[in-house]
């Protein structure tokens, strides 16, 4: 089994989920493997180009594959697990189903039309520590994506704080709802799920068999 966790947006391997991650599986003897989907160019981040980067990371002998995604890297590691049945099951912390149109929504239309003008928009990157610009093409990217359309059966564990501004819970229950292959545990958390890293590592452990 090959383990690959993916970081959220405007992240980067460096975040403290990826390193509390990579610890525990490291004191099991057992490989994570977490790529930087920034790829030294966070102007030009697309879901797509994220999805093709970790497909390049698929061992070519059909080895089975557990991604472990969070907020953006968990839309990323639902998209990958429907395309690949070599995805043996999947690991959503917060994961970002809708999440176009919740951030979107929160940047109001004016920013928003001057985002498709101007053709960037500064994001405040926590892996960098600064702002840097955005492309608009991540949205449009982004549009093609329709998550309803999401439907492999695939042993699938949710995890999502009860106290998420970014997204909210009811997206990952909406998600879960039609598909009976999805276990869904609400944390008494918020988006980042930090404070409950002890409760999602015993989760993730637990469904994964480490």
């Amino acid at each position: 089994m090959r383990y690959i966790y993916l970081h959220g947006f405007a992240s980067s391997p460096r975040s403290s989920k990826a390193r509390d991650l990579s610890d525990r599986f490291a004191s099991l003897n057992v490989p994570l493997i977490i790529p930087d989907l920034n790829q030294g160019d966070f102007t030009h981040l697309t879901l797509s180009r994220q999805i093709q980067q970790v497909e390049a990371l698929f061992p070519r002998a059909q080895e089975p594959v557990t991604l472990i995604g969070s907020s953006f890297g968990g839309l990323t590691a639902a998209w990958l697990g429907e395309k690949h049945m070599q995805v043996d099951r999947l690991v959503l912390l917060a994961p970002a189903f809708g999440f176009l149109n919740h951030w979107l929504h929160r940047l109001g239309d004016v920013q928003v039309n001057q985002w498709l003008t101007d053709g960037y928009l500064p994001i405040y990157h926590y892996g960098e520590a600064k702002k840097l610009p955005l492309s608009y093409g991540f949205v449009t990217d982004a549009m093609q994506y329709r998550e309803e359309t999401i439907a492999r059966s695939l042993p699938t564990l949710i995890l999502h704080g009860k106290h998420d501004d970014v997204i909210p819970l009811q997206a990952s229950l909406d998600f879960a709802k039609s598909r009976l292959w999805v276990e869904l545990v609400e944390l008494d958390s918020d988006h980042g799920l930090t404070d409950v890293s002890t409760e999602t590592w015993q989760a993730i452990q637990a469904f994964c068999a480490v």
